[in-house]
C-alpha cells in the first residue's frame, strides 16, 4: 500500500515515513505543492498526509487539485495552526480527516489504517453500485427506446410520483430504477415492494412494519419498506395487486407523507418517492370498484410505457448480444453467437413474454447447446412457449389479410433497418422505386 507525504518539514516527513515504512508501507513524500502534485499523479498513492500550510501553494488548493486528479486518493490533513473554519473547509473539499500538530504517531497510525479500511469499503461500494447500473441498464438503441429514455431524463430529477404501465418483462422494474438513478436521490436507497409476490394479509406488515405484540409471532418490532425507502424511491411493483387496506395507506403516505407502524399508534413522518407499475387495465378496476381513484390519480401523474419487444424487433440483436456478454461471465461458459439466419428468425418472433422471454431463451440456449454458435435449428428444438404472433390464425377476406400482411411486414422490415428505404429494398430483394410505391400504396411513411 502506498502512502505519499507532503509537509515543508524535512523532520516532519522523515519521521512519517519512518513509522510508516516499519508497518509495511511504501512511503514517498515531497515538500513542495507542485512537486507533491505530481508525485501524487506518477506515485499512485492510496492515501495522502497533506500539510495545510506549504511553501508557495496553500494546502488545501493543493487538497482540491488532489481530488481532481485522484477522486478516490484519502487525504489526511495535518496542521498546527488551522482553525475549525480550515477543518471544515477541507471535510467539504473531500478530506477523510484533520489531525493538528504536534502529531500523536500513534494517532497517526490508527488514522491512516482508518482511512485505507474506508477506501476499501468505497471502492467496494463502488464496485456494487457499478454492478447494479449495470444489471439495471436498459438496452437497445431503437427509437422507441430512445424516446423513452429521453422521458427518463425530464422526469428523474423531480420528485413527481410516477406509474409505469407495461406488459410483463417489459423492463417497468429498469424504468423505475433509471428514474431513481437519474435523481437527486440517487445516493440513497432504492427499494422494491412486489404486491403481487407476498400473502394479501401479509402486505401492510411489510410494507409499513409492525411492532412487537402486532400479531401472533411478532417477536420483535421491525421496519417495513417504507421506512427503509426514508430519503430514496419506493418502487411499488404490481400496484393493482394491492388490498384495499393498503391502498388507503398508501394513499395517507402520498398526501401526508406519514404512516403508523402495523400495532403502533405511534405516527412517523417520511420522505419517499413512490413510483408504481402495474400490468392491469387500472381505469377498468376503478370501474369495477377494485382500485381506489383518488388512488390512482396520485399515482398517475406522470405516466410512463414500457413499450412490448414486437413494437421493436430491431434491439434484438442488441439485447441477444448483451445476453450473450452476461452469460459467458455469468455461468462461465464461452461466449456464443447467433448466426445471422438465427437473429433473423428471433426478429420474426412476438415474444408474449417481452424481453425476459427473450433473456431466458438465451440462458437456455447456453446451458443446452454444446456448439459455439447458434442455429435457427437450435432456437426451433428449445422453443416450448408459442413466440409467434396469432396472425396466421385469423380468418379474414384474403384481400384484407394480404393488405395487413403487407402493412405489418414492411412497416417491421424498416425498423429492423433503421428505416433505411434503399437498405429494406436490398435485404427484400426489391426495387427501391417499387418498394417506396408498395409504402405509398399502403400509406406507410
Amino acid at each position: 500500500m502506498k502512502i505519499a507525504i507532503i509537509d515543508d518539514e524535512m523532520n516532519i516527513c522523515l519521521t512519517l515515513q519512518s513509522i510508516l515504512q516499519d508497518d509495511g508501507y511504501e512511503v514517498a513524500f515531497s515538500q513542495d505543492g507542485a512537486a507533491g502534485l505530481e508525485l501524487i499523479r506518477n506515485f499512485h498513492p492510496a492515501v495522502l498526509l497533506l500539510d495545510v500550510r506549504l511553501d508557495g501553494m496553500n494546502g488545501l488548493d493543493l487538497l482540491e487539485k488532489a481530488m481532481k486528479a485522484a477522486p478516490q486518493l484519502a487525504v489526511i490533513m495535518i496542521s498546527g495552526h488551522s482553525g475549525i473554519r480550515e477543518a471544515v473547509r477541507a471535510i467539504k473539499l473531500g478530506a477523510f480527516d484533520f489531525l493538528e500538530k504536534p502529531l500523536s504517531l500513534p494517532k497517526v497510525k490508527i488514522t491512516v489504517s482508518k482511512a485505507i479500511q474506508f477506501k476499501a469499503i468505497s471502492a467496494e461500494y463502488h464496485r456494487l453500485k457499478n454492478d447494479v447500473d449495470e444489471r439495471y441498464r436498459i438496452v437497445g438503441q431503437s427509437a422507441s427506446l430512445e424516446t423513452l429514455k429521453n422521458l427518463i431524463a425530464r422526469i428523474a430529477p423531480t420528485d413527481s410520483k410516477v406509474l409505469i404501465r407495461g406488459e410483463s418483462g417489459t423492463g417497468k422494474e429498469l424504468i423505475a430504477y433509471a428514474i431513481h438513478n437519474g435523481s437527486k436521490r440517487f445516493d440513497k436507497p432504492f427499494i422494491k415492494f412486489n404486491s403481487a409476490a407476498i400473502p394479501s394479509e401479509l402486505v401492510e406488515s411489510e410494507l409499513f412494519g409492525f411492532e412487537k405484540g402486532a400479531f401472533t409471532g411478532a417477536v420483535k418490532s421491525k421496519s417495513g419498506k417504507i421506512e427503509q425507502a426514508d430519503g430514496g424511491t419506493l418502487f411499488l411493483d404490481e400496484i393493482g395487486d394491492m388490498n384495499p387496506n393498503a391502498q388507503a395507506k398508501i394513499l395517507r403516505v402520498i398526501q401526508e407523507g406519514e404512516f403508523e407502524r402495523v400495532g403502533s399508534n405511534k405516527t412517523q413522518k417520511i420522505n419517499t418517492r413512490i413510483i408504481a407499475a402495474t400490468h392491469k387495465n387500472l381505469e377498468e378496476m376503478v370501474v369495477a370498484g377494485s382500485f381506489r381513484e383518488d388512488l390512482f390519480y396520485r399515482l398517475n401523474v406522470i405516466p410512463v410505457a414500457a413499450p412490448p419487444l414486437r413494437q421493436h424487433p430491431e434491439d434484438i440483436p442488441v439485447l441477444v448480444e448483451y445476453f450473450c456478454d452476461f452469460f459467458a461471465s455469468d455461468l462461465n461458459i464461452p461466449r456464443k453467437s447467433f448466426t445471422p439466419a438465427s437473429m433473423v428468425e428471433l426478429q420474426s418472433w412476438e415474444f408474449p413474454g417481452n424481453v425476459r422471454q427473450l433473456r431466458n431463451l438465451v440462458e437456455r440456449l447456453y446451458i443446452i447447446i454444446e456448439e459455439d454458435q447458434i442455429e435457427p435449428r437450435h432456437l426451433c428444438t428449445l422453443i416450448t412457449e408459442a413466440p409467434r404472433t396469432a396472425f396466421w390464425n385469423e380468418t379474414k377476406l384474403f384481400k384484407e389479410k394480404k393488405r395487413e400482411f403487407e402493412i405489418r411486414y414492411l412497416s417491421t422490415q424498416l425498423r429492423i433497418n433503421n428505416g433505411n428505404l434503399s437498405r429494406t429494398a436490398e435485404a427484400l430483394g426489391l426495387q427501391v422505386s417499387n418498394l417506396s410505391r408498395k409504402l405509398k400504396e399502403l400509406e406507410l411513411s
